[in-house]
């Protein structure tokens, strides 16, 4: 019989081999899977062999080996022979952290954990052998004398080919996952016939390089080789790859045609194993396709800008750290504990990890702190974003690592690089392509036709792709915002105001314009973020036209009739100023801005300045539009409604009437802003005692307001409001609940429970109810 049986767990091979080794130079006889299990043979059939004719099992103990239900049996059948221990049948060697769980812990385990070569053979050998035995003398490390290990390496040494051209980054922190997927995946591939390369690809800064660093340092010890190849330029790559022969010792190393080493290389690698190749900074896939071996059992990582690796390599996107590890990453680099400002910095420049470096050497040279590096960044980013090579591990500087990648889209594509110059000035996430589409019109005429015509403007987003520069997801485009930065902080001023000015233009086409209707929510939530991030650029150059003044205008009538009326006052003043400066004082469209503004300080109680407001639009639209114009009536519905706040009842009546007798001509009777100035005339004659000419206005208004918005409408449900508590007033109560209970459920679905508007009616709804219960 074999002296032993070494049962492990795939992860474990290289522990196992290593043990396997130890024990035959010992003079021991091994039975291992990984060398004497052939193809072809019965897997189940050759186990029950090997526990059959070994005397003793050795246990390679580890999490993947506790966890697996395969290895169970193996060890299981060995202690069923020595249940207690006293023949040492059952051997467990512990290689790596775990805690043994049921019969196994009874079993006194060799630990190899944490002990370097010298000491875990010295381990391994005085606990398998019987009696008192004198160790044999230490031979050489493992693969220390050798091109390639003629015998397993000790877990965690190196291999003597190596040439990763970086120190192991110290500050390694947040890729577990992406290691994780990444490994798992090059093992998945060992099944295949054909050497399966992983293509990490993402933006330049992303970490794609140092990714693969860690994953050589970290899994160094499961190759014989691993081999760095720049990637960048075709006679690099060559180059690189075809010095790997020298180390090889081919017989072509010498050869005077380059293309001779490069397959000869390619001929070795494809009848060996337990290799792997780094190709970083890939162009794309044909670039590297013809050094790819058919065949061999190694792995190959492929960095690339480039996305697009389909027919070569299986892609595996990296993003930005999450939130979380950018603040560890800073609090780790820095040796800070300012979790607060960390957060904001990580935040401030999207936890790209090339910006998380380069702000944290900066700090670290200067001896400044990140409070005042976070400062500095908010006020002089980009001359931040240019200074100094941030480490060792990130050669280049944010800056200069988009650089190329700039001038590239350039001289590839002229339209491409004018469409990312456009997206810099937009809110970096889910850019809708349909505005940009939409707005084409709005668009220099070098960008139009390529916006206008699907095949160029997919073509334009290829090129940006193919360099990372954006991600294109469910017709939305998103960039990172430091590459946002870097492309405004290279404009000159008129490049600035003008595409600050095409961003605002082109988001203003495609936003609503009447936002104070819900059933324009859904359209105007998307767009907001772009609408709001277009403005500040604008107006930090002090860049003004109507269409900027409209978006104010729009975005300000959406955030009041949402209820955040402060915003709105801001946004509606700016666009006052801008349409008075453009429109000049008397404009129409001057009226308009008048009007929002008002609404706003109505709401606000300041019915003294909302009445000025409406008195002058008022003013203007019948000078420029005539008395019967439907603005008008817009005009005279909301004068009358702040009279009728003042007290003025009579007043306001008059400005009703007029209002609804415009718009009865001008747009018909059953529009629904004839049903606006009747709600408000009912609410009038209500608050007046006429409780039977006010039933029948709000009857009125919400046969109108059913017929054009449907049942389920904000509109309806202040007519419902206005019915129910009319209603309550004629003491039919019963009737007057249900309608307002109508009306919250209205209003909850639309505006929400936090609305003050919804807030009204619940307190209403309760106060009715408790005097209900006190009526009996």
């Amino acid at each position: 019989m074999k002296d032993f049986f070494i049962s492990y767990n795939k992860a474990d091979r290289t522990w196992a081999e290593w043990i396997a080794w130890q024990l035959e130079e010992a003079d021991y006889s091994v039975v291992i899977q990984a060398w004497d299990f052939r193809p072809g043979g019965n897997f189940v059939l050759d186990m029950q062999d090997a526990t059959a004719d070994c005397e003793r099992t050795i246990a390679v103990l580890s999490d993947d080996y506790l966890k697996s239900k395969f290895t169970a049996p193996e060890w299981a059948a060995a202690f069923a022979q020595d249940p207690t221990g006293e023949k040492g049948i059952l051997l467990p060697v512990r290689v790596g952290e775990c805690e043994p769980k049921g019969l196994l812990p009874q079993i006194v385990y060799i630990d190899l954990v944490n002990r370097d070569e010298t000491t875990a053979k010295r381990a391994l050998l005085g606990g398998v052998k019987r009696g008192r035995k004198k160790p044999d003398e230490a031979p050489g490390f493992p693969g220390s004398s050798r091109t390639i290990a003629s015998k397993p390496r000790f877990p965690g040494s190196l291999p003597a080919i190596w040439n990763i051209p970086f120190l192991r980054n110290q500050n390694f922190t947040g890729r577990e996952d992406d290691l994780a997927e990444l490994r798992a995946s090059l093992i998945a591939g060992e099944t295949a016939a054909l050497v399966q390369p992983r293509a990490i690809h993402g933006l330049g800064g992303i970490g794609k390089t140092q990714l693969s660093v860690e994953y050589a340092y970290r899994h160094g010890t499961d190759y014989d080789i691993v081999w760095w190849i720049r990637s960048e330029d075709p006679v690099t790559l060559a180059s690189d790859y075809a010095s790997l022969a020298v180390k090889l010792e081919l017989p072509e190393k010498d050869a005077t045609e380059q293309r001779v080493i490069v397959e000869a290389v390619k001929e070795w690698l494809r009848q060996n194993r337990d290799w792997l190749l780094i190709f970083d900074n890939a162009e794309d896939a044909e670039s590297v396709r013809d050094y790819i071996p058919r065949g061999g059992m190694g792995h190959i990582i492929i960095t690339s800008r480039n996305p697009i690796w389909a027919g070569v390599a299986k892609s595996l996107p990296v993003t930005s750290l999450p939130l979380d590890k950018a603040i560890e990453f800073l609090l780790k680099r820095t040796e800070s504990k300012d979790e607060t400002t960390a957060k904001t910095l990580a935040e401030a420049v999207g936890c790209l990890p090339l910006a998380l470096e380069q702000a944290s050497a900066y700090i670290e040279t200067s001896g400044s702190t990140m409070a005042r590096y976070l400062d500095l960044f908010e006020k002089r980013q980009l001359e931040l974003l240019k200074r100094g090579k941030p480490s060792t591990e990130y050669p280049d500087t944010v800056a200069t690592t988009w650089s190329i990648s700039f001038q590239n889209v350039k001289k590839e594509n002229e339209e491409a690089a004018e469409m990312l110059r456009l997206c810099a000035f937009f809110a970096p996430d889910d850019i809708p392509v349909k505005i940009i589409v939409e707005g084409a019109e709005e668009l220099p005429k070098s960008l139009t036709a390529t916006a206008t015509d699907p095949i160029l403007f997919d073509d334009a987003l290829a090129v940006l792709r193919k360099y990372s520069l954006i991600e294109v997801e469910d017709e939305k485009i998103s960039l990172h915002r430091l590459v946002q930065a870097v492309i405004r902080h290279a404009m000159n001023e008129v490049e600035f105001k003008k595409w600050a000015g095409v961003a605002v233009h082109v988001v203003n086409a495609s936003f609503l314009r009447d936002t104070f209707d819900v059933r324009t929510w859904p359209s105007c939530l998307p767009l907001l973020p772009h609408a709001t991030v277009a403005l500040s650029h604008t107006e930090a150059v002090q860049f003004a036209s109507n269409n900027t003044a409209t978006l104010f205008s729009k975005i300000g009538v959406y955030l009041q009739t949402r209820a955040e009326y402060s915003q709105a006052r801001r946004l509606l003043e700016r666009a006052l100023a801008i349409g008075e400066a453009t429109l000049g004082l008397d404009h129409p469209g001057v009226a308009t801005h008048l009007n929002n503004l008002g609404n706003v300080l109505r709401e606000q109680g300041d019915l003294d300045s909302a009445k000025s407001l409406y008195e002058r639009a008022l003013a203007i639209d019948e000078a420029t539009l005539g008395p019967h114009d439907p603005d008008v009536a817009i005009d005279l519905n909301n004068l009358g409604d702040v009279l009728q706040s003042q007290g003025d009842l009579d007043g306001a009546k008059s400005l009703y009437e007029r209002a609804l007798t415009i718009d009865e001509v001008a747009l018909g009777p059953d529009h629904p802003y004839v049903a606006n100035h009747l709600n408000n005339l009912g609410d009038l004659l209500r608050e007046q005692g006429d409780l039977t000419g006010a039933k029948l206005l709000f009857e009125r208004a919400l046969s109108i307001n059913e017929s054009a918005f449907g049942s389920n409408h904000p509109n309806v449900a202040l007519n419902l409001w206005h019915l129910g508590y009319m209603l309550i007033l004629q003491n039919k109560v019963e009737d007057a609940k249900a309608l307002i209970e109508r009306a919250l459920q209205i209003y909850r679905e639309f505006l929400g429970d936090e609305h003050p508007t919804t807030k009204q009616i619940q307190a209403y709804l309760r106060l009715l109810e408790e005097k209900m219960k006190e009526r009996g």
